[in-house]
């Protein structure tokens, strides 16, 4: 298990439609055999921040299986406006 941890910085103007585009994402990302979890956080003190948290079977599972799947090829369409606003995008192991 690895938990890969995506932060974001969106402004404003764009976060309803970050939010709208990111939950649908979140059907073919929880349809995923490497996908344990999920979790869509938006931060109070700063509502430009978000934090994404995807638990995964393994690093490889995810670059390599998820990667190559028929459920990221949904799933990269609605996320790929904003990636362009990531500010971390890692694996952690937890310990």
């Amino acid at each position: 298990m690895i938990v890969e941890y995506l932060r974001y910085t969106i402004d404003e103007t764009r976060q309803k439609n970050f939010i709208s585009d990111y939950k649908k994402a979140s059907v073919p990302l929880l349809k995923s055999v490497y996908c344990e979890s999920y979790e869509f956080c938006q931060c109070v003190e700063d509502p430009s921040k978000f934090i994404i948290r995807i638990q995964w079977t393994s690093a490889e599972d995810h670059l390599k299986g998820f990667r190559g799947s028929d459920e990221f090829k949904e799933f990269l369409p609605l996320i790929r406006p904003y990636i362009e606003n990531i500010d971390e995008m890692r694996h952690y192991q937890a310990l």
